[in-house]
């Protein structure tokens, strides 16, 4: 008899909790250029260890995009593209393979590999996959509870930012009733939802602001209207007086837009490599397309980098994410609602 993934999460999480009890030095880390999902689950985590008497570091490659640096516990976040210590186990967050974490020497301890996007490739001693959590904040919260860990203001405030940043703000189909239950859980917990929002969408520069005008300015229409294409380059980020990686949150903007299916986001990269974000609306999956390329994430946001001119990167990604479209629009026509 098939288990229900309900069975087998209580299983893995026991014996996560078990491995947790017996053990007391622990790291934590992420794929490089952390969202919010990544800085959420690690910090709600590092603070439920903590509050078990437990030693935490926390190393990602990249430090947090600055939005998020005023939430609490977000100095205690270390860059280095190298670790070493005396480390009873480690918890990667939110990582398909290893090799997204961009951090060398994590592969010598024990792994704890959480994990809700498709493709996970279970590098760890206990691999805990949940394709159905709209974001690694909801497992974090169950082994949180599963711990005995009181949910305090501030680890409700990292598994809210989390889920709020990993849905799109509420956007994504993955969102399900456990969703909007943990998020009840943490404004009861003491979180201003309001304030959460504000910090994390409402806080940019001038320069930002003006970065974001400058891509929108570049913004394209596929010949059907239903797929837009965006780009950046250190150039237009110099001219605009802005961070070159300060666009957290504009790809999706142009999706706002009722006949916009799917957007396609150029960032020109180093030697000759674009990473490439896309966005989608319902059924229309890109993470399809960013698998073929090496890339992963979420049926409705995902991403890839690959190498190539912008010319060529362009037209090869409009013909893979307009096929994705045109086969959304079929299967919805084939069975509809």
């Amino acid at each position: 008899m098939m288990r229900t993934q309900a069975e087998t999460d209580r299983e893995i999480v026991s014996r996560i909790c078990a491995e947790v009890k017996r053990r007391e030095r622990f790291l934590i880390s992420s794929h490089v250029r952390p969202d919010g999902d990544s800085i959420g689950s690690q910090l709600a985590m590092a603070y439920a260890l903590k509050a078990l008497g437990k030693q935490v570091r926390i190393v990602n490659r990249d430090l947090p995009p600055p939005p998020l640096l005023a939430f609490p516990g977000t100095n205690q976040v270390e860059s280095a593209d190298r670790v070493d210590g005396d480390f009873d186990a480690v918890f990667v967050m939110e990582c398909g393979d290893l090799t997204r974490t961009g951090v060398a020497g994590i592969e010598r301890y024990f792994i704890v590999n959480i994990d809700h996007h498709p493709g996970n490739t279970m590098f760890g001693a206990l691999n805990w996959f949940d394709g159905t959590a709209a974001a690694c904040g909801e497992m974090v919260f169950e082994a949180i509870t599963r711990l005995g860990v009181p949910f305090t203001r501030e680890i409700a405030t990292h598994i809210y930012l989390a889920i709020l940043t990993d849905t799109g703000s509420f956007h994504y189909s993955t969102i399900s009733p456990r969703t909007f239950d943990i998020c009840s859980r943490a404004v009861a917990a003491g979180v201003d939802p309001v304030a959460v929002s504000r910090t994390v969408f409402d806080s940019i520069t001038l320069g930002r602001l003006k970065l974001f005008g400058a891509v929108i300015g570049s913004l394209e229409l596929d010949p059907t209207g239903r797929l837009a294409i965006i780009y950046l380059d250190r150039q237009m980020a110099r001219a605009a007086g802005a961070s070159y990686d300060d666009t957290e949150g504009l790809i999706n903007f142009p999706l706002s837009v009722k006949e916009i299916r799917a957007i396609v986001f150029f960032k020109e990269g180093e030697d000759n490599e674009y990473r490439v974000s896309m966005r989608s609306k319902g059924d229309i999956d890109v993470c399809s397309v960013a698998k073929e390329f090496g890339g992963g994430g979420h049926k409705n946001a995902s991403g890839c980098t690959v190498p190539g001119s912008y010319a060529e990167l362009r037209a090869l990604f409009v013909d893979r994410v307009t096929r994705a479209i045109d086969r959304a629009e079929k299967e919805s026509v084939t069975h509809p609602d």
